[in-house]
């Protein structure tokens, strides 16, 4: 039945909660899609700003907003969709103060060693001459405090501004600093939010030439909200060779588009392992696929990291690998990678002043 008087803007703002953005549990009005909605006498008009342009997404979530308008007032309803600027037109997110890039390593699902790769990836982007930021943006699992042997909360300035902890020549905040240890953490959007102004409003980061985020494992609400809120230059996918994992490498890819964030590249890590004793090299998970995923998807294959005990054994006691051996062919391994990042946050440089 429809409703004798008028909504106003703000009921119907309400009522587009219940249209979910498609592919994820959060819905448009908190995601901020819905601009402004107009209520007339002849009929009401909602400005759709999403961040995406795939016409299948923007017709889905047109129409849901259609049938439930058209459900509470009787004039006619008008979606007027703002197409998202071009890429490298896209409206500047608000920079942290003194960091040149910041990078979020993510992975479709977890137990791909996700954080094993962004922690050694930040040690040997330190390695070799960057100042190094480590954010530990895992709201549900924080293992970087335990991976770099942190078990001090860090301080704060005159100001009110927290200061990272420094280790291994990074700087390094964490989700895990702020809670209890063994407390289990239940975050939603506005929280995570709330989170992320304080990581990179609140937090002195000091002089940077990169922040290495470590997103939450998955591609749901958490690390969209993550991605669409924090400036990033650009996005690293971690997989494992096996086609169960790299399904997921199309659903970073994607949530990386949604944003109009470059991805600068695949890791493939547990490529494959090599026997101490008699050299063997055994392809315990496949090999290749995620060199083919990147093909696909037309994005840069950082590399391969191999699965080797060393790897593990050194991030639980708190010294990662390329600390605690830095001559290690896989402590080299992650040199390598972080160079052939580097170039990429260079060449994405490079493009954006030529645009």
């Amino acid at each position: 039945m429809k409703k004798e008087a008028m909504p106003t803007p703000q009921e119907l703002l309400e009522a587009l909660r219940q249209v979910k953005y498609p592919g994820f549990t959060r819905d448009i009005v908190s995601f901020g899609f819905i601009k402004d909605i107009e209520v007339g006498g002849t009929g009401v008009t909602v400005q759709l700003a999403p961040t995406t342009d795939n016409p299948e997404v923007i017709a889905q979530m047109r129409q849901e907003i259609l049938d439930v308008l058209e459900s509470l007032v009787a004039v006619p309803v008008e979606v007027v969709v703002q197409r998202p600027p071009a890429s490298g037109q896209v409206r500047a997110k608000p920079e942290i103060p003194g960091v040149r890039h910041v990078i979020a390593v993510a992975s479709g699902k977890g137990g791909v060693g996700k954080s094993t790769v962004a922690v050694n990836l930040a040690l040997a982007l330190s390695a070799i001459g960057q100042r190094v930021g480590l954010l530990d943006a895992d709201v549900y699992g924080p293992s970087v405090p335990l991976m770099l042997g942190i078990h001090e909360r860090p301080q704060t300035t005159e100001d009110k501004r927290l200061l990272p902890i420094q280790k291994y020549g990074l700087k390094v905040m964490s989700m895990g600093f702020l809670v209890p240890a063994g407390h289990a953490v239940v975050w939603r959007g506005p929280m995570i939010d709330k989170l992320l102004t304080e990581f990179t409003k609140n937090v002195d980061w000091g002089d940077l030439d990169v922040i290495v985020i470590d997103l939450p494992p998955g591609t749901g609400d958490a690390q969209l909200t993550i991605v669409q809120k924090v400036p990033l230059s650009g996005g690293v996918i971690v997989t494992t060779p096996q086609d169960v994992a790299l399904l997921d490498v199309r659903r970073g890819v994607k949530m990386f588009e949604e944003v109009h964030v470059p991805v600068l590249g695949v890791i493939e890590n547990m490529s494959y392992h090599i026997c101490r004793r008699c050299g063997h090299r055994a392809e315990i998970f496949s090999h290749g696929g995620g060199a083919r995923m990147a093909e696909q998807f037309q994005v840069p294959f950082l590399g391969e990291v191999p699965l080797v005990r060393e790897i593990r054994e050194d991030g639980d006691v708190g010294t990662p690998l390329v600390v605690a051996q830095p001559a290690h062919p896989q402590s080299q391994v992650f040199i390598g990678l972080a160079e052939r990042l580097v170039m990429e946050l260079a060449n994405k440089e490079r493009q954006r002043t030529v645009h």
